[in-house]
């Protein structure tokens, strides 16, 4: 995402009252503000356009909001903000987050907090934007390849292994510190996390991760759990 002076913001959600009142109240902060009812809309509309930013209800009438993510995340990086209302369940919020969510809100919304988590999340994506921008690290491992610029990471066999931002920060935090132990609070700090989630996320994060690395998850091999220290990355690695 570049900066933009008028960032345009998509709200998903098929509740009209919270549309109408997020969107008067986003555009008397100067920001473009468009909606839509469903998931299966927005799918269709990232196909032909990326806002700056989606705030993206996890309840969508019968529709399944982490799914709509899941799907979404597979298409595009646009910066997304999640918001639970009925389902409040701390377990639905990592699930989010570990599906490439950038922050998670909670209904009743509060105004000044949404707009205060948008203006966060489009700074942090405008920041990371134009550190790709200007340049990247290719990472070398055990055969492995990864473009920081493009987070494209590459198997053994020349395959490309798609990647959750949230996977992408991780296995980067690892692979600047590699045969180093590292705590739990400084992957959860790398991988933005944000600070009210339980630490047992990163556990999660690893497992995902280890499923597309490891050859084999129930003994991994590449990212070892050091007890009472947090994880190593045991691989060499080469950067050019």
């Amino acid at each position: 995402m570049s900066v933009q002076a008028t960032p345009t913001i998509l709200i998903v959600d098929d509740d009209t009252d919270v549309i109408a009142m997020v969107s008067e109240y986003l555009r008397e902060k100067g920001m473009k503000v468009l909606s839509l009812a469903s998931g299966r809309g927005l799918l269709r509309f990232v196909e032909a356009r990326t806002p700056d930013l989606i705030l993206l209800d996890l309840l969508l009438g019968a529709e399944d909001g982490l799914q709509v993510l899941r799907e979404l995340r597979e298409r595009s990086d646009v910066p997304i903000i999640i918001a639970s209302g009925h389902r409040r369940d701390e377990i639905d919020r990592v699930a989010g987050l570990e599906l490439g969510a950038d922050d998670y809100v909670t209904k009743p919304l509060g105004l000044q907090e949404l707009l205060a988590r948008i203006n966060a999340v489009l700074r942090r994506d405008a920041s990371d934007y134009n550190r790709r921008k200007k340049g990247g690290v290719t990472y070398r491992f055990g055969g492995w390849k990864l473009r920081s610029k493009t987070r494209e990471l590459l198997n053994p066999k020349g395959e490309v292994v798609p990647l959750t931002k949230g996977e992408h920060a991780l296995l980067v935090a690892f692979l600047d510190r590699p045969q180093v132990p590292l705590a739990r609070e400084h992957l959860l700090q790398s991988t933005r996390v944000h600070e009210d989630i339980f630490d047992r996320s990163i556990d999660v994060q690893i497992l995902r991760l280890r499923k597309k690395l490891e050859p084999d998850v129930s003994s991994p091999s590449l990212i070892v759990t050091e007890r009472g220290r947090g994880y190593v990355f045991t691989l060499p690695v080469e950067r050019d």
